[in-house]
């Protein structure tokens, strides 16, 4: 006996099947059953913690740390099947008031060459300022190298000025016994 499939040449066929539609009046009225039931659970949930708050003695701290891990919304089947794995790690949410900002923290490898580098930089610069550098000692030879030939061409400059001051006088006064 040869099947619809079969028939059909294809699995499931559903191409030309008619397709239904839910009303927008079912779909906020399922939102709204969801919504309350899980508003119930909340409740329920606060109220088995207030009880179990209330029976614990007020002088145990130990027992505090314990609670706050039980009491995790647990997600999926977490909640029906109870196991223990010595593998996993719970988290802990440290406060603000252990969390310690003077304690120093260990640098990197990366940051301490940087601080190195950015000191030793800054010493050379002294250094240099200071004239103690091979840099600096070649520096200041050629600036007075430099200083002297300009001291040498000033000094020329002004023996040329007046040799040609000279030289205008003495022939004005040439040329005025001439006129003479």
């Amino acid at each position: 006996m040869p099947t619809l499939c079969s028939l059909v040449g294809k699995k499931g066929g559903h191409k030309g099947r008619m397709r239904t539609f839910n009303n927008p009046e079912e779909i906020d009225a399922q939102m709204k059953a969801e919504k309350e039931r899980k508003k119930l659970q909340e409740e329920e949930a606060g109220a088995s913690l207030n009880d179990a708050e209330g029976e614990k003695l007020p002088g145990s701290g130990s027992e505090d740390s314990d609670d706050e891990d039980g009491s995790q919304k647990r997600k999926g089947v977490e909640g029906l099947i109870d196991i223990e794995n010595p593998n996993r790690v719970a988290q802990k949410n440290k406060k603000v008031t252990e969390i310690q900002l003077e304690e120093p923290r260990a640098l990197s490898r990366r940051e301490r060459e940087e601080i190195e580098k950015q000191k030793a930089k800054e010493r050379y610069m002294k250094m240099h300022l200071a004239g103690k550098t091979d840099q600096a000692k070649a520096d200041l030879a050629r600036l007075a190298i430099v200083r002297k030939q300009r001291e040498d061409a000033a000094r020329k400059k002004e023996e040329e000025r007046k040799a040609k001051e000279a030289a205008a006088t003495a022939s004005r006064g040439v040329s005025a016994l001439s006129l003479k």
